[in-house]
């Protein structure tokens, strides 16, 4: 019997047993796995799925979301879709000591039911929100301003993988001891000392999600899932821009809670009213131990330096950086920054802003290109998918707030560009905010302007001194203000070893030689990790033991046999 676990194993568990197995499989392998097919083609979900998915999205619209947990009976609707259409859902709204006290209440059967049936009730909940997929990427869409097969991929199928590799590293640490032990010692000529000893797995408490704008459900799922499956209950304050798709959530995961005989309101949504700081009122709750938070460096900091009473994760901002020094495939290394770039306008914390190249220019397998050559092949790279407007918002996506635009603007005083931003109308939506990337020629000396997050289609072409010269810059910056991604490209393996040397050095991911399909900006889960804790940009890595492990104790009680 292993740690807190019940005797005979819950009818969900049994369900979902292969799926588990396969997940603990795969984080030990680190080889490619994926439980939800990511193609939304109809020959894998079916004929009808998309249209009755969308279906049920604008069935949301216009409405009083149906979610059944305490409150008042007031509502909330503060959504803005950046494709321009309008959403008007409406939340209802509870207080912080109203959520606190329905999911403290609601933890101790959870705590006592044990591993197996908290595994169990999670893994149904993932397939509950894997039929519903096409709904909730229809939600990812309308809130961040992520093209459809992004949002479902990356907010859908994706968002799903992470939460069932978080579960199952959650469920290796919940398990790793033994529920029960005889333990003997030898006590002279008497009789052996004999004792039995229980230990318990103790979750540390009520779990606070803080959701963002750009990825609501890829970056909230790991934590939300890690929490519940040890045993604590979640509330989840979504970022305002962005409620409906964790509003989908809570609502299949209450619903499943409530089939599985446990109190709902192990799951609880917590939209807040504009200017009412309700993340930062649960996150200093005394009752809140656990905080997972996505966003902005400074309040993230925030988080890790005043919520004293919980264990808090963070993923922050960061200065994601390449370093060029030689290609032996110029235009696949071109190809793939300019899809990087392009990608959902640069809005994801994952993409390259600072590409650190020779001023002297780089050797490639089409001769000697000078610096404004590899700019220029970068530029044209990105201009090409931009250009026809059909095609290209279906990368780009929409801008998702006007900070981004506030950014666009800013980056016009600075630099000389070599590609500008340009708006777009997109065909399909025509209040839609689109724009193309930008990208700026810098000095290596230019470091109070490249030093900072520039967050959206925004990334600087930095003339260095050399290739050292470069990872001396990246050394310094990434170590100093962090960074989730790091990239070289190079046909010397001396200079690919001294990259990795110091993205070891500083923490930060490295790929190397990206030419292909795979790209710097994304992650794939049970294999890459996404961050590292090792540097400023986030304080745990999705996911590994050290993120989950935190988030219960083990309590032991010993008699004599």
């Amino acid at each position: 019997m292993m740690a807190g676990m019940t005797e005979t194993p819950h009818p969900l568990y049994d369900r979902h047993a292969d799926t588990l197995t396969r997940a603990l499989t795969a984080i030990t392998e680190r080889g490619y796995w994926s439980a939800y097919p990511e193609s939304p083609s109809p020959r894998v979900y079916g004929e009808t799925a998309a249209a009755d998915g969308r279906a049920a999205f604008e069935a949301y619209l216009n409405g009083d979301f149906p979610l059944d947990q305490p409150g008042t009976g007031d509502r909330v609707a503060t959504e803005a879709s950046p494709f321009g259409v309008e959403l008007n859902v409406r939340y209802p709204h509870v207080g912080a000591d109203e959520l606190v006290a329905a999911a403290t209440a609601a933890l101790p059967a959870w705590r006592d039911a044990g591993p197996q049936a908290r595994a169990g009730v999670c893994l149904e909940i993932l397939d509950r929100l894997h039929k519903h997929v096409f709904e909730l990427a229809n939600a990812v869409q309308f809130t961040t301003g992520q093209a459809f097969v992004m949002a479902f991929q990356a907010g859908g199928a994706h968002a799903l993988d992470r939460a069932l590799e978080a579960l199952a590293y959650a469920y290796a640490e919940m398990t790793r001891h033994p529920g029960t032990a005889g333990w003997e010692k030898a006590a002279g000529k008497g009789d052996p000392l004999r004792m039995t000893k229980t230990f318990h797995v103790v979750p540390r408490g009520v779990a606070l999600v803080i959701g963002c704008n750009t990825f609501p459900t890829w970056n909230s799922y790991p934590g939300l899932f890690a929490s519940l499956v040890t045993g604590n209950p979640v509330i989840v304050k979504p970022h305002p821009r962005a409620v409906l798709p964790l509003a989908i959530t809570v609502r299949y995961a209450r619903e499943v809670l409530a089939e599985a005989g446990f109190d709902p309101n192990l799951m609880l949504l917590a939209p807040e009213a504009p200017g009412e700081k309700l993340a930062s009122t649960l996150a200093l709750h005394p009752a809140v131990k656990i905080v997972d938070f996505t966003g902005s460096s400074e309040y993230g900091d925030w988080l890790e330096a005043s919520a004293r009473q919980a264990a808090v994760y963070t993923e922050k901002a960061g200065l994601n950086t390449v370093v060029v020094d030689s290609t032996d495939d110029f235009a696949g290394m071109c190809r793939n920054l300019g899809f990087t770039l392009t990608l959902y306008s640069g809005q994801m914390c994952t993409t390259s802003q600072n590409i650190l190249i020779p001023r002297g220019g780089i050797e490639t397998d089409q001769g000697h290109k000078s610096f404004d050559e590899v700019a220029g092949g970068i530029a044209a790279a990105v201009g090409k998918l931009t250009a026809d407007p059909a095609r290209g918002v279906e990368l780009t996506g929409a801008i998702v707030n006007d900070g981004v635009l506030e950014r666009l603007d800013e980056v016009t005083k600075v630099g000389e560009p070599v590609l500008e931003s340009r708006a777009v109308e997109h065909p399909a939506f025509p209040g839609a905010v689109v724009r193309t990337p930008t990208l700026v020629k810098l000095a290596a000396d230019d470091t109070a302007t490249y030093s900072r997050e520039w967050f959206g289609p925004i990334s600087f072409a930095i003339a260095t001194d050399s290739t050292a010269h470069g990872l001396e810059i990246l050394r310094s910056t990434v170590g100093e203000k962090g960074a989730l991604t790091a990239a070289v490209y190079s046909t010397d393996d001396a200079v690919l070893d001294a990259a990795e040397a110091a993205a070891i050095e500083v923490g930060v991911h490295l790929s190397c030689n990206l030419t292909g399909g795979v790209f710097v900006n994304q992650s794939a889960a049970f294999s890459d990790f996404h961050g590292s804790g090792a540097n400023p940009a986030a304080n745990a890595a999705l996911t590994d033991g050290a993120y989950v492990a935190n988030r219960f104790r083990i309590v032991q009680s010993r008699r004599h046999a």
